[in-house]
């Protein structure tokens, strides 16, 4: 664990809480012999995960290409002459 954490701007308490929520999610295993720890990350969670961010992506892609559509378009006073 403090090899993970001597690159960091960040304690090493706060690495290993922030591990442990990473552990708890299923993205990292730990394990533990002697006095090392060891951590090493779940593939197919982080998979999971990529895919879950790629549907979030292509939904608000969408919103903000109709919202930009929208936005573009004249409003009732614009584009007409009296």
């Amino acid at each position: 664990m403090s090899e993970l954490a001597a690159p960091l701007t960040m304690s090493l308490a706060a690495v290993v809480q922030h591990l442990q929520v990473l552990e708890t999610a299923g993205i990292v295993r730990s394990e533990k012999v002697g006095r090392v720890r060891t951590c090493r990350i779940e593939p197919e969670a982080l998979r999971a995960g990529e895919s879950w961010l790629g549907r979030q992506r292509t939904t608000w892609e969408t919103r903000l290409d109709d919202l930009g559509d929208f936005l573009a378009e004249p409003g009732p006073s614009e584009g007409t002459t009296s």
